[in-house]
């Protein structure tokens, strides 16, 4: 018999966060476990800073750590409490027609056509390339993931550029950037150090470094496009404890553990994806980020069936091009993810036989 999908999974507002609830293990969001211990210290040793308003001085000195990692001036730097207050800051642009790429992290959709521009879903199919991308020449606002959420599909930096048009704007969200590979080489296809008037690049370090309570991130443009981006923003946007958490991530140390962490990713998803293949699960593309989607028949009676069983997964059921068949894992070390393919073998065994638990 086949049951209508819950309507709470269609909502297009809904993140994984809603779905890793207390007890569960968590493979719904797709934060890298964390804080470590160099970053909770630097936190810590910055509570008493707190009754002072956060620092101009410390700001700019950040915002030429992230300059200088990118290759870039500390004019085209904005630094942000959180990658979603970037997606927010894009209506001062005031684009009238967006293209989102799709499927992709639904916020950008949201803020944007809360602000009262024309949203057009250019909506993919797998694989999912990006040349394949039908975008209506009119628009003068494209929006991609780079690597995509959820499909985990990393595009070449030249497919990404080759977005560009006179008179249009391209957003690259690259929040899970930082945990890409190519061999040694990290980021591979990351825009962050192109330098051009057309470019906008998102990015996030609470997903490396386990900060999703905090908020931290930092957007790459050109000084022009940051100045109307900023009009009217408020003061203070960016807390005393997001300047020294950015500080800590962008630095040497921070550095060092970030590179350390993508290699862990490709070791853990090589893992998962080798036990998902015993169930007969493969995702359509080669996944690049610290996450893997899987179609399954029915997959959201999988993640009531797995919250059962202690665990949480990511429904895909509200993307733009995707449906309720399929569902997202995040990347988690091997015995965790040992633990989540056994409890879905034995999801597999009850709903072949016609005995759910749920």
């Amino acid at each position: 018999m086949t049951v209508d999908v819950p309507p709470h999974l269609r909502d297009r507002d809904r993140h994984g966060d809603a779905d890793a609830q207390a007890g569960l293990v968590d493979f719904a969001v797709n934060v890298r476990p964390g804080p470590p211990e160099f970053i909770a210290q630097t936190l810590r040793d910055r509570v008493a800073d707190l009754a002072a308003y956060p620092s101009a001085r410390e700001a700019d000195d950040v915002a030429r750590l992230v300059a200088g990692l990118h290759h870039r001036s500390p004019d085209e730097v904005l630094l942000l409490g959180g990658a979603a207050e970037g997606f927010e800051l894009l209506a001062h642009l005031r684009p009238r027609h967006v293209a989102v790429i799709a499927p992709s992290f639904t916020e950008p959709e949201r803020v944007l056509s809360a602000a009262g521009s024309r949203i057009t879903h250019v909506t993919l199919d797998a694989p999912w390339r990006l040349a394949d991308a039908p975008i209506p020449e009119a628009a003068d606002l494209v929006v991609l993931g780079n690597p995509t959420n959820p499909t985990s599909v990393l595009h070449s930096r030249a497919d990404v550029l080759a977005l560009r048009r006179p008179g249009r704007i391209v957003v690259v969200d690259e929040a899970f950037a930082d945990l890409t590979l190519d061999g040694d080489r990290l980021e591979p296809e990351s825009v962050a150090a192109e330098r051009a008037d057309d470019v906008i690049v998102v990015r996030s370090v609470t997903k490396t470094f386990g900060l999703a309570g905090l908020r931290a991130g930092y957007l790459l443009a050109t000084p022009d496009l940051i100045a109307r981006m900023t009009a009217g923003r408020r003061h203070w946007a960016v807390g005393t404890l997001t300047l020294a958490a950015l500080a800590a991530c962008l630095g040497p140390e921070g550095q060092a553990y970030a590179r350390s962490q993508a290699h862990q990713v490709v070791d853990e998803r090589a893992h998962l994806l080798a036990r998902l293949s015993e169930l007969g699960l493969a995702p359509e593309v080669e996944p690049r980020a610290p996450y893997v989607m899987v179609k399954i028949p029915q997959a959201w009676q999988w993640k009531n069936e797995l919250a059962a069983r202690g665990f949480s997964v990511r429904s895909c059921a509200n993307f733009e091009g995707l449906d309720a068949d399929h569902l997202r894992l995040a990347v988690r070390p091997r015995e965790v993810s040992d633990a989540l393919v056994d409890a879905m073998q034995d999801v597999k065994n009850r709903l072949e036989t016609g005995v759910p638990t749920t």
